[in-house]
């Protein structure tokens, strides 16, 4: 191929794996296989009117790594094809892609519909840090079509909502909503952390925009920070504008990193569902256990919803012991292999207690609002052996007896 038009054109109609593994890339005169890695902050210029048209714009081409970068182009022009979209840009973290695209897009006045069930730290960014520079926020359940009509005013310019939600994996008919925010006016933006687009592509059912935090299941391996929106041109050059001005850029190692991590993202995806689907139902027989929050569950809510929307049901599930905070983290502390951390969409199997970490900033009102109980625990499932997952968090329940 030589050039990043040629290769477009032969990936036209490919499937997710072939574009996970070759869309964006152009190699350099070197003939590099693999994706070049550009650790350069700033690039020379052939001449003064070169220069000039770089940084105006006039002519394409790398001007300063805060927001032009050959290995992060390659990420982003690779997320975008494999979601569908126009384009798409890479930020420093899944927040920063959040807060991008708020202040790209929003201004002081606006109003924000959000469900009650994301990440604990999105909901403070909205609650707390837009409120101040005017952005008002409403939070509505995930899935009470009437409370999302009911909370849209004249005023409303972003619908914000995960399908599954962190933790409790409520699925949202992204269809369905996307018909009331475009008959609002307002644009939808869908968080695909969870399912990723090997499991979930959200422009197929009308979304707008769609967030990641690339540092879970994108990386896969714990070990790099990065965020990405994807979206259409028109929103994408304003999201790609703020970073310019105000630089919460990815690394181009992370980029690097986050192009490996595509590479192995249908397999490992397909891994942690069945993973994941086997320890929900084993969950379900603990004497322990209460409830279980797993949409691959037939009984779950959701579940045909995700199975018509979704290709997999993911890794992440959530369930509720008998008892309070003490039983909770008595079966956290108990276990031998799991990794107590908050982070998600690790190889290694993760616990945490959301009550008192990813969704310990808001108050009690609102964990009460977002289903967040002193009972409930994490896990986002990796891909160790089923068995010795399962045993280790038998061994966390059994101190409960």
């Amino acid at each position: 191929m030589s050039d990043a038009s040629d290769l477009a054109k032969a990936l036209q109609g490919a499937g997710i794996d072939t574009l996970a593994v070759r869309a964006g890339q152009v190699r350099s005169a070197e003939g590099e296989h693999s994706e070049a890695l550009y650790l350069t902050s700033s690039y020379v210029f052939a001449s003064a009117a070169e220069a000039a048209a770089r940084f105006s714009g006039d002519e394409p081409g790398n001007v300063y790594s805060r927001y032009t970068n050959p290995t992060v182009r390659t990420l982003e022009q690779r997320i975008a094809a494999m979601e569908g979209t126009e384009s798409a840009v890479a930020t420093a973290s899944g927040m920063a892609a959040i807060l991008s695209t708020c202040m790209a897009l929003l201004q002081a006045g606006d109003h924000i519909v959000c469900s009650r069930s994301v990440f604990g730290t999105t909901t403070v960014l909205f609650n707390k840090y837009l409120a101040r520079f005017g952005v008002q926020t409403s939070f509505v359940d995930a899935t009470d079509f009437e409370g999302w009509q009911a909370a849209m005013t004249a005023k409303t310019k972003l619908v914000f909502v995960e399908t599954p939600s962190n933790p409790l994996c409520d699925v949202v008919d992204i269809e369905r909503l996307a018909d009331i925010t475009h008959r609002a006016g307002a644009l939808l933006v869908v968080d695909n952390c969870f399912c990723t687009p090997a499991l979930q592509k959200p422009i197929d059912f009308g979304a707008d925009l769609i967030v990641h935090s690339a540092t879970k299941y994108i990386d896969g391996q714990g070990r790099c920070l990065g965020g990405l929106v994807a979206g259409a041109n028109k929103y994408i050059d304003e999201v790609l504008g703020f970073i310019r001005s105000s630089g919460p850029t990815m690394s181009a190692f992370n980029a690097w990193v986050f192009l490996k991590g595509l590479e192995t993202l249908r397999l490992r995806m397909d891994a942690h569902s069945t993973n994941a689907l086997a320890l929900a139902h084993w969950l379900q027989s603990q004497p322990q256990v209460s409830k279980v929050y797993y949409a691959g569950l037939p009984n779950h809510p959701g579940h045909a919803l995700a199975a018509k929307q979704q290709r997999g049901f993911g890794g992440v599930l959530s369930f509720e012991v008998v008892g309070g905070r003490e039983q909770a983290w008595q079966t956290i502390d108990a276990t031998q292999i799991l990794s107590l951390t908050a982070n998600l969409g690790d190889a290694k199997t993760t616990i945490v207690h959301p009550a008192t970490t990813t969704h310990g900033r808001l108050s009690a009102e609102q964990k009460v609002e977002a289903g967040i109980t002193e009972n409930l625990i994490r896990i986002a499932v990796g891909l160790e052996d089923i068995d010795d997952i399962q045993k280790d968090i038998a061994g966390g329940l059994s101190s409960l007896s």
